[in-house]
């Protein structure tokens, strides 16, 4: 008898499965009557919600990662190319300003220009650098002004500081323009102190000018200014050319040893103005051709 009630109770079944869905129906709804109703179930739901809500978030958790993960990843991608787009407009605005700097100094120059051509009384021309050749044995320029312009050799150039050269080629639409530093120039000046005459020979070097004919008592002395004596035809009179800046007695030589500064920024300028002695425009033609005309009317007379 026994084993036969130890084999019933191995094959007993319990009750069915709609009883049991049944009976679960019947305890949820009264439940939640009596939540609706009492506040009986407060405690037990307080008491369980420690034990639930760390499942909740541990549920949640991958979630909320992944749009945290996501949202970071957005974040740094979007400041990433707000950085590269800032960076790009920083290059281009200070280009800009690279090149209102430029135009502002242009400005300054140009007007330092017209002042200077005022003060002159004479009639210039402004021409603008294309070129520069400044080897040990010249020192020439080329600008963008030429017979087309009335320029023609021999004509005096400036920059608002003094003198910077003269014409010794001109083209139809350009001029060369040998310095006044250059050693095959050559330019008569008198010291603005006392009237002191003597020629300024280039050096070879652009912030350097050779006073080689001045005897060992000359009165001069550094820091005199030397302004263009009007002699030899080339330069008008009165034009800042240098600065003394050093004199060393040769007491074994005829002539002392003397340097000046030019005032004229050679290495510097953009700008220059070619002037004319006189307020009558020069012709087209060449002096040259002129000449000719003149020496042929006697022979058809």
């Amino acid at each position: 008898m026994p084993r036969k009630s130890a084999i019933k109770l191995l094959f007993a079944t319990g009750p069915s499965i709609n009883t049991r869905l049944l009976v679960a129906v019947i305890a949820s709804i009264a439940l939640l009557a009596t939540e609706q109703t009492s506040i009986r179930l407060d405690p037990l739901r307080a008491a369980l919600s420690f034990f639930i809500d760390p499942i909740k978030y541990l549920v949640d958790l991958p979630t909320v990662l992944i749009e945290q993960t996501s949202n970071s990843i957005s974040s740094y991608t979007a400041l990433q190319k707000e950085n590269e787009r800032l960076r790009e407009e920083q290059l281009i605005q200070q280009t800009r300003l690279l090149k209102f700097a430029a135009l502002e100094k242009e400005n300054i120059r140009l007007r330092a220009l017209l002042e200077n051509s005022f003060k002159l009384g004479e009639q210039v021309l402004i021409a603008e650098l294309l070129s520069i050749n400044t080897g040990p044995y010249e020192h020439i320029v080329q600008v963008n002004k030429g017979t087309r312009f009335g320029v023609h050799p021999q004509q005096p150039v400036l920059d608002a500081n003094g003198v910077v050269g003269q014409v010794i080629r001109s083209l139809p639409l350009s001029s060369e323009i040998m310095l006044i530093t250059d050693p095959n120039h050559a330019i008569p000046v008198q010291v603005n102190r006392n009237g002191l005459l003597t020629i300024a020979v280039g050096s070879g070097q652009m912030n350097r000018l050779n006073l080689p004919f001045l005897p060992n008592n000359a009165d001069i002395q550094p820091g005199d200014l030397l302004i263009t004596s009007g002699l030899g035809g080339t330069f008008p009179q009165g034009y800042p050319v240098a600065v003394v800046d050093e004199f060393t007695p040769e007491p074994n030589k005829p002539f002392a040893s003397i340097t000046a500064t030019p005032k004229a920024m050679l290495n510097r300028n953009r700008e220059l103005m070619i002037v004319w002695s006189n307020t009558t425009p020069i012709p087209l033609t060449s002096q040259h051709t002129a000449n000719d005309k003149k020496t042929e009317t006697p022979a058809h007379e």
